[in-house]
C-alpha cells in the first residue's frame, strides 16, 4: 500500500526557515514526479514546487527563490527547504507523487506550517 508521510511542519516566525520531508513507500520512487502543494484556510490547493524524475524543477511564482525542492532517491524522500517564510505561507503542505504511465497519483496527509510572530 502506497503511503506518503510528510514531516517537518510547525510554527516559525516570519523570516524563518523550515524543511519539510516526505517519505514515500513507493516502488520505483525514482520514476515518480514529486510535488509539494499547499492549502490555506478558505483557499484552493495550489502547487508550490515540482521535481520530475530527471531532476528538473518547477516553482510557483510566489516562491520567488525562497524555497528549494530536492529528492533523495536512495531514501525515497522528497524535501522542501523553505526560507524567508512569510505569514502568507501559512497553510497545510501536502506531498504528491505521480507517475502517469501507471495512472498513479498519491497524496500525503499534510503537515501544518504556521508563520506567525
Amino acid at each position: 500500500q502506497v503511503q506518503l508521510v510528510e514531516s517537518g511542519g510547525g510554527l516559525v516566525q516570519p523570516g524563518g526557515s523550515l524543511r519539510l520531508s516526505c517519505l514515500a513507500s513507493i516502488n520505483m520512487f525514482s520514476k515518480y514526479t514529486m510535488a509539494w502543494y499547499r492549502q490555506a484556510p478558505g483557499k484552493q490547493r495550489e502547487m508550490v514546487a515540482v521535481m520530475i524524475s530527471g531532476g528538473s524543477t518547477i516553482y510557483a511564482d510566489f516562491v520567488n527563490s525562497r524555497f528549494t525542492v530536492s529528492r533523495d532517491n536512495t531514501k525515497n524522500t522528497v524535501y522542501l527547504q523553505m526560507n524567508s517564510l512569510k505569514p502568507e505561507d501559512t497553510a497545510v503542505y501536502y506531498c504528491n507523487a505521480a507517475y502517469p504511465p501507471y495512472d498513479a497519483d498519491f497524496w500525503g496527509q499534510g503537515t501544518q506550517v504556521t508563520v506567525s510572530s
